[in-house]
Parts: structure tokens; C-alpha cells; sequence
């Protein structure tokens, strides 16, 4: 009776101990509960709630809100560190460099694009974020990718001798013929998981030849 007793003491210890919650460091935490959040905002909107974020986290909404104050708060850094973040300054420079035929310039580009920011998590966050009305993808637009569009356009222009109209929105929209295509064939793949049967680099180099191709007959007024 007494080892019986004494079995069912440390059943319940064990049970008590596998239920308890591990203490993680606080930056480990916070890092977790970031990419966690990415996840989570990206598969439920950016309307999905703190406390089912809390419960896939593995942790109390309390705790949740002692790394981030409000709900907005968590958003703005999930939006810095999974938007913004993955962006790479190197890329425009790369762009910028003469010293490499354009079509080889676009076609590095567009691979690592693709594979660093067009990914699935990235695309529904993003367009999630569009649909709510949320700063997170005009200022994407504004702070990044109107810098890509006019570098892309000039440095074009620049290779193929065309002169461009002094209009920056209008530059903005040659270079979205390029980039939206790009963009779209992410999205294909990745939401609406189509178009898997060709390789996406042979598709980049469609559109990039394309592109290059049409582009003085499209900048001419």
C-alpha cells in the first residue's frame, strides 16, 4: 500500500513537472514569440487574437503582453523584423552595377527576391496587412519598393541609351511591369498553388526578356 502511495506521489510529480512551463531567457522568449506571431498573423489575419496568439505561443496572454504592451505594438514589430527585415541593402547596389549586363543584374535579383521575400508566410502577412487597411504594406511600398522600381527603370533606360520622362510615378509603373508579373507568379505558386510545373528561374527569365525586350516601344511616349 505504502509503495503504491509512493508511486502515485511521483506520478503526480511527474505530471506536475511535464506541465510546467519551461523558462526560457527573455530574448529567446521574445524571439519566439516574434516568429510565432509571423506565423500566426500570416495563416489568421491581422485581426486574429492576442489570446490564441498567447495559446500557440504556450503561453498566458499576460506574459504575451509583458514583451509587448498593446497589440499594435506586437504588429509594428512583426512588421520591422518580417517585411522590412529579410530586404537587403545590397540588393539596389548589386542592381546599380554597371559593370554587369542587365539581364544578368534582374535575373540575380529576382532569384533571391523570390526566395527570400516572396515566400508564402511573407505574401499572405503582406497581403493580409493590405486587405486590413494597415500602414504595413504602403510603407513597404513607399519606403522600398519605389527605390526598387526607379532603380530597375534607370538602370535600363541607362544600358538600352532611352531617355525617361520626368515623371516618377510614371517610372514607378514601367518598373511594376516587371516586378508585378514577378510578384504575381509568387502568389500563383505559393496561395493559389499553381504553376509549379516550370522551374520559377525559367519564368523569371520570361518575364525579365520580356521586359527588357518591350521596354524602349513601352517608355516612348
Amino acid at each position: 500500500m505504502k509503495a503504491k502511495s509512493a508511486t502515485l506521489k511521483t506520478s503526480r510529480k511527474t505530471s506536475k513537472s511535464k506541465g510546467k512551463q519551461i523558462r526560457l531567457p527573455r530574448a529567446e522568449r521574445r524571439e519566439m514569440i516574434l516568429n510565432q506571431a509571423a506565423d500566426f498573423f500570416s495563416e489568421n489575419g491581422l485581426t486574429g487574437q492576442t489570446r490564441s496568439l498567447a495559446e500557440a505561443c504556450g503561453i498566458s496572454q499576460r506574459l504575451l503582453y509583458r514583451f509587448f504592451s498593446t497589440k499594435a505594438a506586437l504588429l509594428a514589430e512583426v512588421y520591422a523584423r518580417t517585411i522590412l527585415g529579410p530586404f537587403k541593402g545590397d540588393w539596389l547596389t548589386n542592381l546599380s552595377d554597371r559593370s554587369k549586363p542587365m539581364d544578368q543584374r534582374l535575373i540575380e535579383f529576382y532569384i533571391d527576391y523570390t526566395e527570400i521575400i516572396l515566400t508564402r508566410r511573407w505574401l499572405r502577412l503582406f497581403l493580409y496587412a493590405s486587405l486590413a487597411s494597415d500602414t504595413m504594406a504602403p510603407n513597404y511600398i513607399s519606403t522600398i519598393i519605389t527605390s526598387l522600381m526607379k532603380t530597375i527603370v534607370t538602370e535600363t533606360a541607362a544600358e538600352l541609351n532611352v531617355e525617361l520622362p520626368n515623371c516618377d510615378a510614371l517610372i514607378h509603373e514601367f518598373g511594376w511591369t516587371l516586378h508585378g508579373t514577378i510578384s504575381h507568379m509568387a502568389i500563383r505558386r505559393h496561395l493559389y498553388e499553381s504553376s509549379y510545373e516550370i522551374p520559377s528561374e525559367a519564368i523569371l527569365r520570361v518575364h525579365i526578356r520580356s521586359y527588357l525586350g518591350g521596354f524602349k516601344e513601352m517608355v516612348t511616349p
